[in-house]
């Protein structure tokens, strides 16, 4: 996001099914990079509602969405420009889907 915006690098888009996944979510994304990677939480936007959640940890900004309000802001249109960034088990998959194709 860097190339397009100098607020912050990185964007995560997240879909829940639920409130209660959502709050789930939202509290492991919290315990992991706090405890684990030690990186603390600048804001949170939208929780007691649970629509849209927003995690801002300064160069990262995670958005979880149940599906109807991912669909209805569609920030992958918004933000299209930007460059995708594989996490970690979509490249293992990727790169097994070769492998096992050869």
């Amino acid at each position: 996001m860097r190339s397009i915006t100098p607020v912050f690098d990185y964007f995560v888009i997240v879909t829940g099914n639920s409130r209660r996944q959502l709050h789930a979510i939202s509290e492991e994304i919290e315990r992991v990079l706090q405890q684990e990677l030690r990186d603390k939480r600048m804001g949170i936007e939208g929780y007691d509602e649970s629509r849209w959640i927003l995690l801002d940890y300064g160069n990262v900004v995670i958005h979880l969405f149940d599906q109807e309000t991912r669909e209805f802001y569609a920030l992958e249109d918004f933000w299209g420009q930007a460059e995708r960034v594989p996490l970690p088990w979509q490249a293992e998959r990727t790169s097994s889907d070769t492998t096992s194709s050869e």
